[in-house]
């Protein structure tokens, strides 16, 4: 039987998601854990790769086991196991050929700005000290809706066949003491939130005019857009998929 398990992570302590040779990853981790609880090697296919340090409020990733009796119980002895900065919240059965990655219909991003020191956002967000012209950022924000093409905001050197993103919505919002960008789509490119975000800061410091992200987006320069900002305030907050695929309704 085919298996979704949805959880959550701090990452912190983690070189992304992705498995990799030389470095801790929630993959790997996550993949020992119920390899040791189900007695057998186990295989997890995410839902995406978040970058080293980015965080996940929300991820999916599909198994393949039989025999799970009992899925809530399986999902208390996988809490009581796991670290402390990584939580399974549910683990639910689907139809044989659905997939994590290739099934998602849409992605949500949050990127997290302070303004002021903080401790307690240290290691939470992003400090941006000086003067920030949100109405600006959210103008400039609006111009991602109208393009397709993001290879300006890819990371260099990568190996994706399409740099093509359907961008659905792309907005800034102050959340209590901290400033957060939100934006939705049916995927994205590695490194591309932290690259639209340092660009669209630039526009709230007013180094560029908001119009300006359109020059960039034609450009499919990477060189000419901003610099990415760190890892630390990204958060992966939903991962949408057709309800047609759980069995449980």
């Amino acid at each position: 039987m085919r298996y979704f398990i949805q959880f959550s992570y701090f990452g912190k302590a983690y070189h992304g998601w992705q498995n990799q040779p030389n470095a801790i990853t929630v993959q790997e981790v996550l993949e020992k854990a119920l390899s040791t609880l189900l007695r057998k090697k186990m295989e997890l296919v995410g839902a995406g790769r978040t970058d080293s340090g980015v965080h996940a409020r929300e991820m999916f990733a599909h198994f393949d086991v039989d025999g799970i009796e009992d899925s809530e119980e399986l999902t208390y002895r996988l809490n009581a196991f796991l670290p402390e900065d990584i939580a399974v919240k549910k683990i639910s059965t689907v139809v044989l050929e659905a997939h994590a990655r290739f099934d998602a219909i849409e992605r949500t991003y949050e990127y997290w700005v302070v303004q002021e020191k903080n401790p307690f956002y240290a290691d939470f967000a992003h400090l941006v000290k000086l003067p920030l012209n949100v109405d600006a950022m959210n103008e400039s924000a609006q111009y991602l809706l109208e393009y397709d093409d993001f290879e300006c905001f890819s990371k260099s050197n990568t190996d994706v066949k399409t740099f093509l993103c359907d961008v659905r919505k792309a907005f800034w919002e102050i959340k209590g003491d901290k400033l957060v960008f939100t934006i939705s789509a049916d995927r994205f490119l590695r490194n591309m939130v932290r690259a639209i975000v340092g660009t669209l800061l630039d526009v709230g410091l007013g180094k560029m005019k908001p119009e300006e992200i359109n020059l960039i987006l034609q450009s499919k320069d990477r060189g000419k857009a901003g610099v990415s900002v760190p890892a630390k305030g990204l958060y992966l907050t939903k991962v949408t998929y057709p309800k047609k695929i759980f069995n449980e309704q």
